[in-house]
C-alpha cells in the first residue's frame, strides 16, 4: 500500500490521501472535505470481514491450477475454506492460496468462499497440448503497476510458484495459476515505463514486453465546497497513449458524479496523459472514489459466460441472455448495447451464480 497526505490550510482545502491496494488492482483516492481550520480525529468504522477469490481467467480440464484468497485488507489470507466446483472442499495454506483440480468437464468452474463467489473458464484439454515453445505469451500492451494482470498462452504449470516471471529482471508475484494461464502483480520495485517480461515454466523461457503504467491522482486546485461543482483528474505515467478507464464514486451521499456515479472515460494521451471527472461536493465529509484500466474486450470469453448463464437464468430473462451470446459473438457492433443490457440485468439479480456471470460477461465486452 502506499499513501499521500496533504494537511488541510484553511477551511477551503483538501486533506486528502490516496490508497493504492496493490492485491485489489485499482486506484483508491481518499478525501476529507475539510469544513475547519484544525484536523479532527477519525473514528475508525468497523469492517466486514469478507474474502476476493481469485483464479487463473482459463482453468484446463482435469488439470491442476492455483488459486488465491485476498482478505478484506487485500492481503493473502491463509486458512480460508474453499468450495471449488460442485464439492472439491480446501483451505488456502499458509501462502493464502490453494492446489486444485479442475473439473473433467469443460464449461465453467465456480468457487466460493465465506459469501464470495467467483467463474473461471473450463478449456478442453487439447487447448494446453501445444508445445509451449511454439505459442506465443498473450500479454495485455498496457497493464497497471497495481493490477493483476493475466499471461495466457499455455505451458503453464497448475503450481504457481513452479512458474518464475519477472519484469525487467524483477521478480513478480504469481498470484493464481493453471496450465493455460497465469495471473501476476507486479514487482513492489517496478516503475512506469516499458517492461520487458520474461517467463518460465518447466524450464521453458519465453519473453514479451509490455507497458506499466501508475495511476496518479491530481487534487484540485480549490476543495470541492458544498453546492458547487469541481474536477477530479486521474493521471498515467508511464504512457502517452490514451487509455480507457473506470471511475467508481464509492461515497456518493457526500460527492456527486454529474455523469453517473461509475463512468468510464478515456483520457487524453500525450505528454500530460490524464481523465477528469466533473463532480458537485453534497457536503462535508469523507469520500473516495477509485480508478483502474479496462481490459480489452474478450468476446469469446463473454459469449461462453452468457451462455452458461441461459440455463442459470430465470424463465423470463432465459431468452435475453441468450440473445446477448449471440449478439456479442455476431454482431460486435451492438457490443455497447450488450454492455447496457447486461448492466440492467445485474442491477436487479440477486448476488448469486447467475449474476456472477453476467458480471464477468460484462467485464470481457
Amino acid at each position: 500500500m502506499i499513501s499521500c497526505r496533504q494537511q488541510a490550510k484553511d477551511s477551503r482545502t483538501i486533506s486528502a490521501f490516496f490508497r493504492r491496494t496493490a492485491i485489489f488492482g485499482v486506484l483508491v483516492l481518499v478525501g476529507l472535505l475539510s469544513s475547519s481550520f484544525s484536523a479532527r480525529a477519525q473514528t475508525a468504522a468497523s469492517v466486514t470481514w469478507y474474502v476476493t477469490i481469485v483464479l487463473p481467467p482459463k482453468v484446463i480440464a482435469g488439470r491442476s491450477a492455483t488459486l488465491a484468497i485476498l482478505g478484506a485488507d487485500g492481503r493473502l489470507a491463509p486458512n480460508v475454506s474453499v468450495m471449488i466446483g460442485e464439492g472439491q472442499s480446501l483451505k488456502t495454506d499458509a501462502t493464502g492460496r490453494a492446489f486444485f483440480t479442475a473439473p473433467t468437464t469443460p464449461g465453467v468452474l465456480f468457487a466460493e468462499a465465506s459469501g464470495a463467489l467467483a467463474v473461471a473458464l473450463v478449456d478442453e484439454p487439447a487447448s494446453a497440448n501445444v508445445q509451449a515453445a511454439q505459442k506465443e505469451l498473450a500479454v495485455a500492451p498496457v497493464i497497471s503497476l497495481r493490477d493483476r494482470f493475466p499471461i495466457c498462452g499455455g505451458g503453464f504449470r497448475g503450481d504457481a510458484d513452479a512458474n518464475r516471471v519477472t519484469m525487467n529482471d524483477d521478480r513478480a508475484l504469481v498470484v493464481a495459476s493453471s496450465p493455460e494461464c497465469l495471473l501476476v502483480l507486479p514487482s513492489p520495485r517496478a516503475v512506469p515505463g516499458i517492461a520487458n517480461l520474461t517467463v518460465n515454466s518447466a524450464g521453458v523461457q519465453r519473453a514479451a514486453t509490455t507497458t506499466l503504467v501508475s495511476l496518479q491522482f491530481e487534487a484540485p486546485q480549490t476543495a470541492p465546497v458544498p453546492g458547487q461543482r469541481s474536477e477530479l483528474t486521474v493521471h498515467v505515467e508511464g504512457s502517452g497513449v490514451p487509455l480507457d478507464l473506470t471511475i467508481q464514486n464509492e461515497t456518493p451521499g457526500v460527492l456527486e458524479f454529474l455523469k453517473g456515479d461509475t463512468q468510464e472515460v478515456r483520457t487524453t494521451g500525450g505528454s500530460r496523459n490524464i481523465a477528469q471527472v466533473q463532480i458537485s461536493a453534497i457536503r462535508s465529509g469523507d469520500y473516495s472514489f477509485n480508478a483502474k484500466l479496462i481490459p480489452s474486450p474478450d468476446i469469446q470469453a463473454a459469449e461462453r459466460y452468457l451462455r452458461a448463464a441461459v440455463p442459470l437464468a430465470p424463465k423470463a430473462l432465459q431468452h435475453r441472455v441468450n440473445d446477448a451470446a449471440g449478439r456479442v459473438a455476431t454482431h460486435p457492433k451492438d457490443r455497447e448495447k450488450v454492455r447496457q443490457d447486461l448492466e440492467k440485468m445485474i442491477s436487479t439479480t440477486i448476488p448469486g451464480r447467475f449474476r456472477t456471470l453476467l458480471e464477468a460477461a460484462r467485464a470481457s465486452t
